[in-house]
């Protein structure tokens, strides 16, 4: 007999980087670089921001460095306004990147250039998913494997799962209605904003909404 439950696989994702060979010491080289770079350096710099350890005031590698490396806060502001999951496709994104880079340019034709050792990197990475070895068949277990799972799981899941459906849905909230048929659960995971926050963020909200949830389960079954 097969089981009742579709039993929820973790997996586990790393990345392996690499250089692309291309490097900008002014907002100008950004712009002209970005224009042309591939789509898995633009994936680099923006959504997998949020699977590095990050500035939570920026939401991606381009955001980062205006901020931090060239001191123009007010494009950093605007570039950390963009939410790549907004966007259907990287190219669409890369046009939305390349839109807020011209309207500053033009408002600010001679901004400050990078120091020596400061410039940016254009970067890609290669992503390897393999099994995590955890499987969980309802909310107690999960409760219990989402408290402990490495990070690069709750990233693989929550994260790039948007972006490898095309749906923006993640695999967890996905799983808890689909499967387990708890739609409440699910929409209240599925709202949780990763644009807001931290890996470990998304895995202190998602503990907070099922941990209430089991113990409602619980409070139920001692009735």
């Amino acid at each position: 007999m097969g089981e009742a439950v579709k039993s929820f696989e973790f997996k586990q994702c790393v990345s392996i980087l690499k250089s692309t060979g291309k490097k900008a010491s002014s907002l100008r080289e950004l712009r002209d670089v970005l224009s042309a770079i591939s789509e898995d350096s633009i994936f680099h710099h923006t959504y997998q921001y949020f699977l590095k350890g990050h500035i939570l005031e920026y939401t991606n590698d381009f955001a980062h460095w205006a901020g931090e490396s060239l001191e123009e806060r007010a494009l950093s502001e605007h570039l950390s306004s963009i939410d790549p999951y907004d966007f259907s496709s990287i190219a669409e994104l890369r046009k939305r990147l390349l839109k807020a880079i011209d309207d500053y340019l033009d408002m600010f034709p001679e901004p400050r250039g990078a120091m020596a050792g400061d410039e940016f990197y254009f970067n890609q990475t290669m992503t390897l998913t393999f099994p995590a070895g955890v499987r969980v068949r309802n909310l107690a277990e999960f409760l219990i494997a989402i408290k402990y799972i490495d990070a690069g799981c709750i990233y693989y899941h929550f994260y790039e799962a948007r972006v490898r459906l095309g749906s923006g849905v993640d695999d967890f909230s996905a799983w808890i209605q689909n499967v387990l048929l708890k739609k409440e659960i699910a929409d209240r995971v599925r709202t949780i904003d990763p644009f807001m926050h931290s890996v470990e963020g998304i895995r202190e909200h998602i503990i907070e909404v099922v941990e209430e949830a089991v113990k409602k389960d619980m409070e139920v079954i001692g009735k």
